[in-house]
């Protein structure tokens, strides 16, 4: 039997990473250097240690970040935000080792600060000027690549349409083949381009070397066909591409993956896994101590208001479903005259005479939900994300609508994507909560650190006070 190869999907890059690579080393040492120098103080070795662990600091986290993948394609945006969100990650882990070992001292904190502004600007200036050269020159026919699109389906049409619209990639789309039996004045949807022929043409034209790169968009139920176009490909020297039909299901964050040698796709993932678990953690635990200073006092009248205004406990402890489904115990001000935790919770309704007089402009204000920043210190809640139900709601939902638990792959935020869209407090029917869930499921879908500080401010923005807060 032959020895087994590697299964192992990586994420393309090439010789222009390496360029990357050490264009951002450069610049994180020379914008350092910069800084120093400017504010007239002496250059030492200390400064030279900053740097250089700095820069692997960024490399690290940039990688995991995908700061040095291929960017034919893909928007200017999408290598901005992994470069800032890389540097601020950095710079925090170098202030807490600064702190650790005491060396603080012993570095100008306005050159810092500089620095700190200066390097993350100038290595996005840089990249963006060379993708601005690069793709000059690729849309005037240097380093283009030619293609075709094996299928003439709804996947080969987007596909061709996007190579059409974006001649930045230097993609050029030479040829469109398929097996089956199509109208012979067949074209793809906003092209001139015709169907050349079928598999055979396509790979007489590959091995006389007429095409660079071929994608196969054939659906997942032509397995048999998509194995036999490759193995007949392998004797070419063009380099080809799967597109697997996955938008057939309803994907939540995937991302492909390996067992050993054997490749996997996720259909059901977490986006908070791996180096994006630390970056959301690390996003929690400082703007959870930024905003505790701020409502410690606020927090300390509305503890006496709450022991003032009705007999009871302060704090209320609730259980919910956390991250994985895990229980947790949620905390929030005592706004009832009632502490239900058990199978059966009726949910807060207008009028609900269980509601304090002071608990009613708790939950009107949401300032009720102030004590669990205590639970995102615990590592239990997050600032952002879905809002936690009580186990009771959720042992109901669950068997009503679709994916419901599938908001438990992140863990459960004080506000979040639902609520800022106007779904939250009551939700009495089951077409409500699907609103709900379909908010929350998009979130988990598209999360980034920049959606989640959109999110925090349109909190902010749009005030506290909700009509169907209750």
């Amino acid at each position: 039997m032959a020895p087994s190869t590697s299964g192992v999907i990586r994420p393309h890059s090439s010789s222009l990473s390496v360029f990357h690579r050490i264009s951002d080393a450069v610049i994180i040492f020379l914008t350092l250097y910069l800084s120093v120098m400017f504010y007239g103080i002496d250059w030492q070795v200390s400064y030279l240690n900053a740097a250089f662990i700095s820069v692997l600091l960024f490399y690290f986290i940039g990688e995991g970040l995908g700061l040095y993948v291929s960017w034919r394609g893909v928007p200017a945006i999408n290598h901005i935000k992994p470069v800032i969100t890389s540097w601020i990650i950095t710079v925090f882990i170098l202030l807490i080792i600064g702190y650790a070992i005491k060396t603080t001292s012993s570095y100008s904190r306005v050159a810092f600060g500089f620095w700190v502004i200066l390097a993350p600007l100038f290595v996005i200036s840089w990249r963006l000027l060379v993708r601005e050269v690069l793709g000059s020159l690729r849309a005037k026919g240097f380093n283009s690549r030619s293609v075709a699109i094996v299928g003439a389906n709804e996947q080969g049409d987007r596909l061709a349409d996007f190579i059409d619209t974006h001649p930045e990639t230097g993609m050029r789309l030479n040829g469109v083949y398929d097996d089956r039996k199509i109208l012979e004045n067949r074209v793809h949807k906003g092209l001139s381009l015709r169907i050349n022929g079928d598999n055979k043409e396509l790979l007489s034209k590959a091995r006389a070397g007429k095409y660079d790169i071929i994608y196969i968009a054939l659906p997942m139920k032509a397995a048999r066909r998509i194995q036999e176009l490759v193995s007949d490909l392998s004797d070419t020297t063009v380099s080809v591409y799967i597109m697997p039909d996955f938008f057939i299901f309803d994907l939540l964050h995937a991302r492909w993956t390996n067992l050993g040698d054997i490749s996997t796709v996720s259909i059901y993932e977490s986006p908070h896994s791996g180096i994006n678990g630390w970056v959301k953690r690390t996003e929690d635990i400082i703007l959870a101590l930024l905003i505790l200073l701020i409502i410690v006092i606020p927090m300390f009248f509305i503890a006496l208001g709450v022991k003032l205004s009705s007999p009871g406990p302060v704090l209320f402890k609730q259980t919910r479903y956390g991250l994985d489904g895990c229980k947790i115990k949620v905390w929030k001000f005592r706004s009832m005259s009632v502490t239900e935790d058990g199978d059966t919770i009726k949910q807060a309704q207008k009028g609900d005479s269980r509601i304090t007089k002071f608990g009613r402009i708790l939950r009107k204000t949401s300032l009720d939900e102030l004590p669990q920043f205590i639970n995102v210190l615990l590592g239990e809640m997050s600032i952002v994300g879905p809002r936690p139900h009580a186990v009771a709601h959720n042992e109901e939902f669950r068997n009503l609508i679709p994916g419901y638990m599938l908001r438990h792959k992140v863990k459960p935020g004080i506000t979040g994507w639902a609520q800022i869209n106007g779904w939250r407090g009551e939700t009495n029917t089951v077409d409500k909560m699907r609103y709900r869930i379909e908010n929350d499921l998009w979130y988990i879908r598209n999360w980034s650190v920049w959606l989640d500080l959109k999110i925090i401010v349109l909190t902010i923005r749009r005030g506290f006070i909700d009509d169907n807060a209750y």
